[in-house]
Formats: C-alpha cells, structure tokens, sequence
C-alpha cells in the first residue's frame, strides 16, 4: 500500500530523499499539488516553548491528543527545524540528567529504598519539559520541584510523529546530545556509568 499523500518542503527535495522515493515507490504516479507554504519562523528557544505551550492538558490521560496541537503546529516547520526542535529538547532532558534532580522524583529516586528506574527518571525529565518553561526554569534553579510521581513520555516522540505525518518517512533522527540518564557526566560527579554496563546502577 502507497501512502495516500507525502507533504514535503521543496527546500526538502534532496537528491537522496527522491532516490529513495524511486526505490519505494517504484510503480507509483506522483501528482503534484503546489501550496505556499504558511509563514513560520525557523525554530530558535522561543518558538520551542510556543510549542510546548500548546500542549492540551484538559484531555485528561490521552496523551495523543494532549500532543495534538503541538504535533500540528510543528509539522509546519521545515524537516530541519523539526529537527531542530528535537536537538533543544535533548538539550533541556540533558540540563536535568543530575544526580540532584534524581533525588526529588519520589519512590523510585535515585538513593531511595527501591531500584533507581532511569527510564522513569527520563520521562519525570521530560513532565518538567512538558510543563512550559516558566516551570523548567523554577525546576532548574531548585530539584526539589522536581514531579514526584508524575511523567510524561510521549513528549520524546511528539517530533518523531511530527515529521512522520509531514513526509510519510520513518523518523531516524538522533539529536546532538543525547538525553538518555547518566549521559551527563558533570551531573553525576563525572562518574561515567555507561563507560561499562557493568556500573551501571540497578534499574528496570
């Protein structure tokens, strides 16, 4: 099954983007449809917050559609902007990835009486992104204002998805910096526990 429409900026139409549509789509007809593309400006810190701002928190526990006009706005911008946004998340998940603020999460924090969970550690992470930047700044300035006991994950995917429904590609982007727990090793008293699987701390 080809898929039904593929949007694409023309500044997108590189040499191996059209060798791969060649290779995939061999037996297909393309029809092209010109639109002038709405006015965005290019993605900087501000417009990274807008969008994050947008996120619909009244549709309670569905995550799908609390991300739903963040996912919208984003796909107007430019693959390299979609980009973009997720190398400033990635930055913003790194600036948390502290022992300091792994202390505050609530149960399952890191010196706690359970196993420190460090996917849960990266989704409290990203609840502080979610919640806008006024709270991240607060957060920043005092890890006792770190969620206890509440994530949210599908943050991590909302440019994945973006891009996605924008080009009808498989999103395989891996940001600058990753935000993956333990990768900042300033914050952790410059322990490097992913030198060897075998430091790592307990986790599940």
């Amino acid at each position: 099954m080809f898929p039904s429409k593929l949007i694409i900026e023309v500044n997108d139409l590189t040499p191996d983007w059209l060798d791969k549509m060649k290779q995939a789509y061999k037996e297909a007809t393309l029809e092209i449809h010109i639109h002038e593309a709405p006015v965005v400006e290019k993605m900087t810190e501000e417009a990274f917050w807008a969008i994050i701002a947008l996120l619909d928190w009244n549709k309670g526990e569905d995550d799908d559609a609390i991300l739903a006009p963040a996912r919208q706005r984003l796909q107007q911008y430019s693959v390299g902007d979609i980009r973009r946004f997720q190398d400033i998340l990635a930055e913003k998940l790194y600036q948390l990835d502290r022992q300091v603020f792994a202390e505050q999460i609530g149960e399952y924090r890191y010196g706690g009486p359970h196993n420190f969970s460090v996917d849960t550690f990266l989704y409290a992470r990203a609840c502080v992104v979610a919640n806008g930047k006024a709270f991240y700044e607060v957060v920043l300035s005092d890890p006792s204002k770190m969620p206890k006991e509440f994530t949210f994950e599908a943050l991590l995917y909302l440019a994945g998805e973006a891009y996605e429904q924008k080009t009808g590609e498989q999103w395989d982007y891996l940001p600058k910096l990753s935000y993956e727990t333990f990768t900042n090793r300033e914050g952790w008293g410059g322990k490097s526990w992913l030198a060897g699987r075998g430091s790592l701390p307990t986790s599940y």
